[in-house]
């Protein structure tokens, strides 16, 4: 059962759509590997779980560090390598029959989405990055 923490609030990360949207894919995710085989506790459930989870913390982690834009954007691509890297041991899980193709296609469909989320923000951030920069430059000049 999933249970609402107490007033957070939209502030800061939490009002990220694409940070919210991938708590959502990762409450998924382990959900449906508690019904992978006791074997895999080790290999493929603790892989695609702490992908899953590594997207909306890279996210959080690189929000927190936005003042400094590179590394704001390291964590975005961080972020993106790990929903990549989930819809890849979805696959893989799939394959091996440890869920039904149903289920792995909108597993993969949720993070191709939150990669394309991330995908924008990134492009976004660094065009910022890089008005920064031009104005930067005029003011030196």
């Amino acid at each position: 059962m999933r249970r609402e923490l107490h007033n957070l609030g939209a502030a800061g990360f939490r009002g990220l759509k694409v940070w919210q949207k991938s708590m959502d894919a990762t409450d998924q995710v382990y959900a449906v590997t508690r019904g992978f085989p006791r074997a895999e506790v080790f290999g493929l459930t603790n892989q695609l779980r702490r992908a899953a989870s590594s997207v909306p913390m890279n996210i959080a982690e690189g929000y927190r560090r936005k003042s400094r834009k590179q590394d704001y954007l390291r964590f975005l691509r961080y972020a993106d390598g790990s929903a990549a890297e989930v819809e890849t041991a979805t696959e893989i899980a799939a394959r091996q029959e440890f869920m039904a193709a149903e289920v792995a296609n909108g597993m993969i469909e949720r993070f191709q989405e939150i990669g394309r989320m991330l995908g924008g923000l990134i492009a976004g951030v660094e065009r910022e990055t890089q008005q920064e920069r031009r104005e930067n430059a005029k003011e030196e000049e």
